[in-house]
């Protein structure tokens, strides 16, 4: 097992966390300036040599996944939430959007980068692993139980294909549409799905049954008859 520990945790401690904060401030900046960071032109722009910046992020794939500060948070319901799915999901489209909104550059080098070949490794691009699926399962929990596993999970991807970067890109890349029409596309979207569900998995069994059977009556003998007449 690989016990090593990270170049910026050893020695001048304090320093060294200047320095990267440094190098990931310039790579900021790079990206909102629409330039593809690279080490050695992150490490030119903080005044840091580059002999030092591959110390810390070793190539361009490790510099671009430190810039998103979100990574580990399994969670964006804070403390005490609702156990309304809908208030549930109010808050996680709340500060998903704001993530999306506020580290857009970062985002869109993220998903450049997962196109690459290899990019599909767990340890090669950790940020694109599921983790919007995950806060909207969250944001959903209360459903489990009103409506089937398979159903649920159904729903939740549904809701995340609607929200995040990839539909952010579309709809202002190819739609032509401005940031905030985007993220208001994406939540009415994935609410109307919500909604959807919700109301279906409070509908009475046999009130579905009955649609179902309802159209074929028209088909029936009564409706021959009628016709015939």
């Amino acid at each position: 097992m690989d016990m090593s520990i990270p170049y910026e945790r050893t020695g001048r401690t304090h320093q060294k966390a200047r320095t990267r904060n440094a190098l990931l401030a310039a790579t900021r900046q790079l990206l909102a300036a629409g330039e593809t960071p690279t080490v050695e032109r992150t490490a030119d722009r903080a005044g840091v040599s580059r002999t030092t910046a591959f110390r810390y992020f070793p190539n361009q794939r490790a510099l671009v996944v430190a810039t998103y500060p979100a990574i580990d948070e399994r969670s964006l319901l804070g403390e005490s939430p609702s156990e309304d799915p809908m208030d549930r999901f109010e808050v996680v489209a709340d500060e998903f959007a704001r993530q999306i909104l506020d580290y857009e550059p970062e985002l869109r080098a993220h998903l450049r980068l997962s196109l690459e070949p290899g990019a599909r490794q767990p340890d090669q691009l950790p940020l694109r692993q599921g983790r919007g699926i995950g806060w909207i399962e969250d944001a959903l929990s209360p459903l489990r139980g009103n409506i089937p596993a398979v159903k649920l999970r159904r729903l939740v991807l549904a809701m995340r294909a609607t929200f995040g970067i990839e539909a952010m890109v579309w709809l202002t890349d190819i739609a032509g549409v401005s940031r905030q029409q985007a993220v208001d596309i994406m939540r009415s979207s994935a609410r109307t799905l919500l909604q959807s569900a919700i109301a279906e998995a409070a509908r009475p069994a046999n009130a579905s049954a009955a649609s179902r059977i309802a159209p074929n009556r028209a088909n029936g003998p009564s409706a021959t008859k009628t016709r015939r007449a």
